[in-house]
């Protein structure tokens, strides 16, 4: 293991501001299936895996068999926006800040194909991503540690030279089980209470305002050798 530094960023929420999209077409695909779930409800599991995310919304009991087809309508309704995703503010500059800095940028996101491709266009900083850890690559997503794990071997870095940057409780406990430090963002529509009850050490409103703050966030605690 190298003396790298890891900046790990959760995608949806984080540094594009998608995740009322995912609620609106797991809500969509949900009713075509003849399920009625809330979009608060919907919208506090964006950021599980497809397969966890039906887990934690439906009933233990049901009949798994109609899982991929729930997941297949979501997908299909999302899709239809993948060529008007919208970045966060300063999404961009603040992963080509850190990465100038000598930072190893990775995208760590349960996106993948088609729909990873739309959001990298959309935030258009691929010149400074090292590489992406999706959860097709682990055998647990979030708040499982792995994805973490995978990102930090994809950086050569160790836990105590990573920070992770995300924007639901999922990615704050994946943080503390990975032994990672965790910021929470605001802008993917968690409050600020909860994200630091699960493992926050600050939180943002969003990308722009930790690129303001950088200097005096949780990476600077990270010494550059």
């Amino acid at each position: 293991m190298t003396r790298n530094r890891a900046a790990l960023f959760d995608v949806d929420g984080t540094l594009a501001d998608t995740n009322h999209l995912h609620v609106v077409s797991w809500w969509e695909a949900l009713r075509q299936h003849g399920h009625h779930v809330p979009m608060h409800d919907i919208h506090r599991a964006v950021g599980l895996p497809g397969e966890d995310l039906l887990d934690h919304l439906l009933e233990d009991d049901r009949d798994r068999g109609g899982d991929e087809l729930l997941s297949a309508a979501h997908d299909t309704l999302y899709a239809t926006y993948f060529d008007r995703l919208p970045a966060l503010d300063s999404a961009a500059d603040l992963l080509r800040t850190l990465s100038a800095a000598g930072w190893k940028v990775v995208l760590v996101t349960s996106a993948k194909d088609r729909e990873l491709d739309a959001l990298r266009r959309a935030i258009g900083a691929d010149d400074a991503v090292t590489d992406t850890a999706t959860s097709d690559d682990v055998e647990q997503g979030k708040p499982a540690p792995d994805p973490l794990h995978h990102a930090l071997e994809l950086a050569g870095a160790t836990p105590e030279r990573a920070v992770f940057v995300g924007d639901t409780v999922w990615d704050m406990k994946a943080a503390v089980r990975a032994g990672v430090t965790g910021i929470g963002l605001l802008c993917g529509g968690i409050p600020r209470g909860d994200l630091e009850e699960a493992g926050a050490a600050a939180a943002y409103r969003d990308p722009a305002d930790l690129l303001a703050d950088l200097a005096d966030s949780p990476f600077s605690a990270v010494a550059s050798e």
